[in-house]
Order: structure tokens, then sequence, then C-alpha cells
């Protein structure tokens, strides 16, 4: 189930400056070549203790500043990132063989950011933000329904449903992005952005 890679060289001239930059271009990459949401992403966060747990969520926001994804701070990521504030990113782009791997700090945004996000959602997804409490367990399929038909009755269509205040952004600050592209004979190229204080530094890995 092996498939050989047939790209373009990835070489260290033709990279930006920046990291975020790099990642702006790659993205319109993605979705010029019509890459099934390009904006999903497996985010991995950890317990204190190390033990892992992974999800694909969708990144909403991107600037200078990192990579922005909205939950419920009570669910499990929301846990292990209050008692362990680092993260994982990754965007598995198959389709173009390229990959983006992104670790650093995790920070809640503002309130603010937060409710100018949650008012351009859709109506049904805002009120699917209340009905469920992520990662908690319930009896039933059917409670799920009887809680947003609940939601639906006091918070019809046109009326402004309010902000919860357990669910908001998480801003991931890197530390490391890492660019990968695929090759013949496995001979991907890999080329890692490192914070360094202001600045950034680019390393060329291995395969």
């Amino acid at each position: 189930m092996r498939m050989q890679y047939r790209s373009e060289i990835l070489d260290e001239d033709g990279l930006a400056a920046d990291p975020m930059e790099q990642f702006a271009r790659w993205f319109r990459d993605a979705a010029d070549a019509h890459v099934f949401e390009p904006n999903a992403m497996v985010v991995s966060t950890a317990t204190p203790d190390g033990r892992p747990s992974s999800r694909t969520v969708l990144l909403k926001q991107f600037d200078g500043r990192g990579f922005v994804f909205f939950t419920n701070y009570g669910s499990r990521k929301g846990a292990e990132l209050a008692a362990n504030p680092y993260a994982s990113l990754l965007f598995p782009w198959h389709p173009v063989a390229r990959q983006v791997l992104v670790t650093g700090s995790a920070v809640r945004i503002g309130r603010d950011e937060t409710a100018a996000y949650f008012r351009s959602r859709p109506h049904g997804s805002q009120l699917g933000a209340w009905a469920s409490d992520q990662s908690q367990v319930i009896a039933s399929r059917a409670e799920l329904d009887r809680r947003y038909a609940e939601l639906a009755q006091r918070y019809p269509e046109g009326e402004q449903v309010p902000v919860p205040p357990e669910w908001g952004g998480v801003r991931v600050v890197p530390q490391e992005v890492e660019f990968w592209q695929g090759h013949e004979n496995r001979l991907h190229d890999r080329l890692k952005y490192v914070r360094d204080g202001e600045k950034w530094r680019v390393e060329r890995l291995c395969p």
C-alpha cells in the first residue's frame, strides 16, 4: 500500500523568512488543489504525566500570533491544556504529499475574540455548543437530541444565542513548525523553523 511521491524539491532558498507566511503559502496551495477541508488538523495534547490524546479539529484563524481553534474548555483537550499548556498540530495534506507539524504553547484567547467568532457560526452550531458537554458521558443520543430541541425552542432562528461560559478559543503559539514534502524513495524534505528568541532559524532534518 505504498505510493511513490513525485514533487518538487523543497529548498531552503525558497522558504519564507517567517513560518506563518510559509504556512499561508502552503495553505493556499492546498485549497487551490481542492484538498478536502485543508483547515482540518490533528490536535494532540497530554496530561501532566505524559499520557497523550489526539483528535481532529478545524483551524479557524491563523496569523503572526499563532493558530486558533475553538472548543469546550471542559472537554478532554481543554482539561489537558489547562493542566499542561502545550500542544502539537498536524495538517495531513495527503493529496499534495505535504504535511505541516506545529508544536508550541497553548493559551486561551480573549472573550471578545471568542464572542465575535461565536456569533459568526451558524445558528445550529451555536445551539450545539450549549447542548453538548463535550467529552462527558451521556446516557443516549436521544438525550442529546432532547437538549438540542429545548435550546432550539428557547433560542429560535434569528434570536441571539449567548456564548457558553466554558466555550472559547485556544491559540497555539508556535515554537517549532516543520514543513514536510514527500519524495521518491522516501527521501522526503523536512525543513523545520525553530524559534530563536525573536527570530527563526531553519533546520533540515533527515526523512
